[in-house]
C-alpha cells in the first residue's frame, strides 16, 4: 500500500481520514480488484504507539504537533477579542487516531432531523450496528457485535469517576443507566465506554480497523505525505487530482504539482477545513471568495465554507486526593509508573495506557429550577429547539481522571481531575474560506462563530456552577486549581483554593453574586474552546438552503465527484462525532457500492 507508478485509479479519495478510511476499506474489501487511493497529508499510523495507546492522546495537542492542523480563526469580540485554535487530524485515520475515544452516540431523532431522504434512522440504525463489536454488555437492541470497530470500559476502572455518578445521582438528583447510547437515554448518567479493544487495550481507529488489515490488496493504495490543491475536470466532469508533497510532511520537497486520474470517481474527504478548501480551489463555491482569490468560477455553490458548526467545551481543574488513581503519573511521563502500566498492557490488555481517564458522563438535561436559575436569556432558545424534545440533551457534564491543559510542565506533580462540559446544539456558526494573504499565498479564513448567539453562554455559565457543586461534594476533592477558574472578587464566596476534603452531600450551595456571574462568563469567554467536533461546511442539504451535496453525496453542478465526511452534517448532532464519522462513511460505501454495481454484502 506505498506509492508506486500508477497514474490511473477507478477510485480516489481526497483525505485519508476517519471516513474515507470506511469507504475505500469497505469497497475494497467487497471488490479486490477495484483500485483505489487514498491521498493523505498526513503520516501513517500504523501500529505506532502515539496512536495506538489510547493514553498518549493529550501529547498530539503540543504545539509542535505533526498529527494535527491547526487552524487559527479569526479574532472574535465574543471571545474577548481571542483567536480560536481548533486543531484537525492530519494522518491516516484522521481524528479517530488522535482523538479522546470517548463512545457516544446521538439521539436518533437527530439524523431524522436531517429531513434527508435515505438518512433517516431508521436507515441508519442498522449501518450504526454493523460498524461496531459493542463489548461492553451482550443483547442491546440498538447495539452491534459483529463489526469492525471495537467498544469497551477500557482496561482500567477508574474510582475517582465512580464518585463522580454517585455524586450525581444523589446530589444532581438524575437516574443511572449503564447505556445511554441506546439512541434515546439522556439526563442520566452513565458510564463512558471507549473505542478501545477489550482485549488488546489498543485504540480501535478507523485506518487499523478498515485500511491496514487489507495490506494484502495491492490494489489498495495511500500515498501520504500528498497535499490535494485540486479537482481535476473535464468541462464539469471530475476525472483526477492535482496534489503536492505536504510541506510539513515533506519538507525538503520541490512542492512541484502531480496529477493522478480517476477513471469512475473522486471522493472529497479532507474534513470541515479540508474539503471546502479543495472545492474551493477547484472553482466550486462562492463567487465573491473565488474572485478575492483569482480562481476561474466552475459551479457557484455559495454554501460552500458556510456553517461551520461545533461544540463549546470547557475544561476545569480541580485538586485530586493524594491517594485517588489519576492519570497524571502517565501523563507527566513518569518513568517507573510508565513502565509498569505499558508492561501490564503489552501482557494483557489492561492498565491505564488502555484509559483515556474518561469513564463517566451525564448527557444534561436542566430541570425546572435549573432552567430557571439560567434566567431569561436561554428560554427562547429552549422553547423553540429542546422543550418539546425530550431525547435532546444541552450538554455533556464528564470528568477527566488527571490533568490536561495549558499548564501541562508548570504544574506541581500531584493529582488533579478535570470538571469537563460541552454544549451540544450550539445555536451560533461559523466559516471556513480561503483568501489570499499579504504576501500573495493562500491562508485560511476562519470565523468559528463561537458564542455569537447569546443564548449559548448561559448553559456555559449554569455548567461551571453545577459542576463545581459536584466536585465539592465528592471524596477525592481537594479545591480548585484557583489560577485557572474564574477570578473571583476578593471576599466572594466563591474564593477559590485548596481545601482539605469535601463539603457534606447536603451542604448549601454557593451563592454567586452578580459580580461573582461576570467573572465567571469573561472566564469562558477566555477560555471556551473547541471540542474537535468540527462539521456542517459542504451541508447535505437543498441546493437553493445553501447546500454543497444532495442525498447521494454528489456535488452540485458537476459529475463524478462526491464528498464524503464531517463537512456535509447539515444540522448539528449530540455526540461525540467519530460516531457519525463512521456511520457516514457506512453509508458513503453502500451508496457508491449501489452505483459501481459492488454487493457490499458479498
Amino acid at each position: 500500500m506505498s506509492p508506486s507508478s500508477p497514474t490511473e485509479f477507478d477510485i480516489i479519495f481526497a483525505g485519508g481520514g476517519a471516513t474515507a478510511c470506511v469507504v475505500a476499506g469497505r469497497l475494497a474489501a467487497c471488490d479486490s480488484s477495484l483500485k483505489i487511493l487514498v491521498l493523505e497529508a498526513g503520516e501513517h499510523t500504523l501500529d505506532k504507539p502515539a496512536h495506538v495507546q489510547p493514553y498518549q492522546y493529550p501529547f498530539h495537542m503540543a504545539p509542535t504537533s505533526t498529527t494535527l492542523t491547526f487552524n487559527f480563526g479569526n479574532p472574535s469580540p465574543r471571545l474577548n477579542g481571542r483567536s480560536l485554535i481548533v486543531p484537525s487530524g492530519r494522518s491516516v485515520g484522521g481524528g479517530s487516531t488522535i482523538n479522546f475515544g470517548a463512545y457516544t452516540r446521538p439521539p436518533a431523532s437527530d439524523y431524522d432531523d436531517w429531513a434527508v431522504e435515505g438518512w433517516e434512522s431508521r436507515n441508519l440504525i442498522p449501518l450504526m450496528k454493523k460498524l461496531e463489536t459493542y463489548e461492553v454488555k451482550p443483547g442491546c437492541p440498538t447495539h452491534g457485535y459483529t463489526g469492525p470497530v471495537k467498544v469497551s470500559p477500557g482496561g482500567h476502572k477508574l474510582g475517582i469517576c465512580e464518585e463522580f455518578i454517585r455524586v450525581g445521582t444523589t446530589y444532581h438528583k438524575r437516574p443511572y443507566s449503564d447505556d445511554t447510547n441506546d439512541l434515546e437515554t439522556c439526563n442520566t448518567y452513565s458510564p463512558w465506554a471507549k473505542y478501545i479493544d477489550g482485549t488488546t487495550g489498543k485504540r480501535s481507529d478507523a485506518a487499523h480497523c478498515y485500511i491496514y488489515n487489507q495490506a494484502q490488496n495491492p490494489n489498495l493504495q495511500i500515498w501520504v505525505g500528498k497535499r490535494v490543491t485540486r479537482v481535476i475536470f473535464e468541462d464539469k466532469r471530475a476525472v483526477g487530482i492535482e496534489f503536492t508533497d505536504d510541506p510539513v510532511s515533506c519538507p525538503d520537497a520541490d512542492r512541484s504539482l502531480s496529477t493522478v486520474k480517476a477513471s469512475k470517481l473522486v471522493v472529497v474527504s479532507a474534513g470541515a477545513f479540508g474539503s471546502p478548501a479543495i472545492l474551493e480551489r477547484s472553482g466550486i463555491g462562492a463567487e465573491a471568495v473565488l474572485k478575492r482569490c483569482g480562481i476561474k468560477p466552475l459551479v457557484s455553490l455559495p454554501g460552500v465554507g458556510e456553517k461551520y458548526t461545533d461544540h463549546d467545551v470547557v475544561l476545569v481543574p480541580y485538586l485530586a486526593a493524594d491517594e485517588a488513581v489519576t492519570m497524571d503519573p502517565l501523563w507527566r511521563g513518569e518513568e517507573s509508573v510508565t513502565k509498569n502500566a505499558l508492561a501490564q498492557w503489552i501482557t494483557n490488555g489492561k492498565s491505564l495506557v488502555a484509559s483515556n481517564g474518561v469513564d463517566a458522563k451525564i448527557k444534561w438535561r436542566p430541570d425546572g429550577d435549573e432552567l430557571k436559575a439560567m434566567g431569561s436569556a436561554f428560554q427562547p432558545r429552549w422553547n423553540e429547539f429542546f422543550r418539546d424534545r425530550p431525547d435532546k440533551c444541552v450538554a455533556i457534564f464528564s470528568l477527566i481522571a488527571g490533568y490536561i491543559g495549558p499548564l501541562v510542565g508548570t504544574l506541581p506533580p500531584r493529582n488533579y481531575m478535570m470538571a469537563a462540559y460541552f454544549t451540544l446544539y450550539p445555536a451560533s456558526a461559523g466559516s471556513v474560506h480561503i483568501k489570499v494573504d499579504a504576501n500573495g499565498k493562500e491562508a485560511l479564513d476562519f470565523t468559528p462563530g463561537f458564542l455569537d448567539d447569546p443564548s449559548d453562554i448561559v448553559p456555559i455559565n449554569f455548567a461551571y456552577k453545577k459542576m463545581r457543586e459536584i466536585y465539592r461534594r465528592m471524596p477525592s476533592y481537594r479545591g480548585e486549581l484557583a489560577q485557572a477558574h474564574p477570578k473571583f472578587p476578593e471576599g466572594s464566596a466563591a474564593a477559590c483554593g485548596e481545601a482539605s476534603g469535601p463539603v457534606d452531600l447536603n451542604a448549601p450551595d454557593i451563592v454567586y453574586t452578580a459580580e461573582d456571574d461576570e467573572a465567571i462568563e469573561k472566564y469562558h469567554r477566555d477560555c471556551v474552546q473547541t471540542t474537535w467536533h468540527s462539521l456542517g461546511t459542504c451541508a447535505m442539504k437543498p441546493q437553493a438552503e445553501q447546500g454543497v451535496v444532495d442525498a447521494r453525496l454528489n456535488v452540485y453542478g458537476v459529475t463524478n465527484l462526491k464528498v464524503a465526511d464531517m463537512s456535509i452534517v447539515p444540522k448539528n448532532v449530540g455526540t461525540n462525532t467519530y460516531s457519525t464519522a463512521l456511520l457516514i462513511g457506512e453509508k458513503a460505501a453502500m451508496i457508491i457500492a449501489e452505483e459501481l454495481g459492488i454487493d457490499l454484502n458479498a
